[in-house]
């Protein structure tokens, strides 16, 4: 038999089992898990390297992108544009490859944008406050591997309007390597210091580190003058007719912002194919002062290959001498302290090109000791094999031939 309860009995029990389900459920929020947040989306895959193209195409693209982009609001119906000659962005070289640039343009201009009315880069279209065309061409690895093979070539183009200080427009592109011809011109095969300085960074910087509406860096715009001078000066000694050029650089140094390594360079260069060997060596002197000064100084010596010994070259050789005694002398009077850092270029073991920089290095050293006794015990060796090239494209010939240097590196004495 059941019992069942009586009213008030259903009451309570009624009470008591909404209290245990309360219970039961706060315990339950008490304890439970709390839903997983959502999980944060992926970044984003990093955009795949730009292809390169076949130099003429890529050159093609970075000019038309350059112009047809160019902001001339306000500008005259004809714009004055000149081109302050290309340059390699990472030794600040001119060479064949950066020439030939430099006519596909302007062939492309007189073709395509008769808006622009091209004149030569001189010190009188300067006082115009005309459109300048930058640019640079540097040997890069694609994917962007610092130790990479130098496999393309990064195009940079851009307007710099005198006028508004600004620059106006950019053109960017990436050449296959195939065909090109990076050789030096003559100034800069002969040079025998590596010519990147303050004017000629802030050249490069102009060209790859702004974009539209920046202001052109100051530098650059506050040394065009002597800039246009020092180009005059190269074409002169391209050409053979270095007394012209001599003048042009001794001009270019008078003016504000000319004391640079271009100018010292060429005033030596000048004097050297005059056959003035007095001035010339005073001139190189001069470029050893301003390396003393900046705290380094590059200069390309040509070893034998796989030799500590330089090239055999008599002329060559004869240079070598005079050069190493103008180091020599010049920072023995300063009281100074280097490191000699030997380089090679990629070619070959790595082991072997650390061992060889080194033992170059020490060469060199011992040749300054033997010209300035007082240099013992302030001179130290290095070597960096192929660690810190310039260049990298392994060509070993002129075109790298920065690759293969020794540097001087004023350091503090002991």
């Amino acid at each position: 038999m059941i019992i069942l309860p009586s009213a008030r009995g259903w009451h309570a029990l009624l009470t008591l089992l909404g209290a245990a389900l309360m219970a039961t459920a706060a315990h339950g929020q008490a304890t439970s898990t709390p839903p997983a947040a959502p999980s944060a989306a992926p970044p984003p895959a990093a955009a795949p390297p730009p292809t390169p193209v076949q130099f003429e195409k890529a050159l093609m693209k970075a000019a038309g992108d350059l112009f047809e982009k160019a902001n001339l609001d306000g500008a005259p119906q004809k714009v004055l544009l000149v081109i302050d000659p290309l340059i390699d962005g990472a030794t600040g070289v001119q060479s064949n490859a950066t020439q030939q640039m430099e006519r596909r343009i302007t062939e492309l201009v007189k073709a395509n944008y008769p808006r622009f009315e091209i004149a030569r880069f001189s010190s009188a279209a300067m006082a115009k406050a005309p459109v300048v065309l930058i640019g640079t061409f540097t040997a890069i690895n694609n994917a962007g591997q610092a130790a990479g093979p130098r496999d393309a070539y990064r195009i940079c183009l851009a307007l710099a309007d005198l006028q508004s200080r600004k620059i106006i427009s950019k053109g960017v592109a990436r050449a296959l390597p195939d065909g090109i011809d990076a050789t030096p011109t003559a100034f800069f095969t002969r040079s025998p210091v590596v010519t990147k300085d303050p004017s000629v960074d802030a050249y490069i910087k102009s060209c790859q580190g702004t974009r539209p509406g920046d202001p052109i860096d100051q530098v650059y715009a506050d040394r065009i003058l002597v800039a246009s001078l020092v180009n005059d000066g190269i074409e002169a000694y391209n050409a053979g007719h270095y007394k012209d050029a001599l003048g042009l650089y001794r001009s270019a140094l008078r003016t504000p912002g000319g004391e640079q390594l271009r100018v010292l360079n060429g005033i030596y260069l000048a004097n050297h194919e005059l056959h003035r060997r007095k001035a010339a060596s005073e001139a190189f002197g001069n470029v050893v002062d301003y390396g003393l000064k900046s705290d380094k100084l590059a200069v390309k010596f040509l070893f034998k290959p796989g030799s500590t010994q330089f090239v055999r070259d008599t002329k060559a050789r004869a240079s070598y001498d005079s050069w190493l005694e103008r180091i020599a002398e010049r920072t023995a009077a300063q009281k100074a302290c280097l490191e000699i850092v030997g380089h090679t270029s990629a070619t070959g073991l790595v082991a072997i090109n650390n061992r060889l920089s080194a033992l170059r290095a020490e060469y060199v050293k011992d040749q300054l000791e033997a010209d300035a006794s007082e240099l013992r015990n302030r001179l130290i060796a290095s070597g960096k094999g192929s660690t810190e090239m310039i260049v990298g494209t392994g060509k070993d010939d002129a075109s790298d031939a920065v690759d293969r240097r020794v540097e001087f590196k004023v350091i503090k004495c002991s």
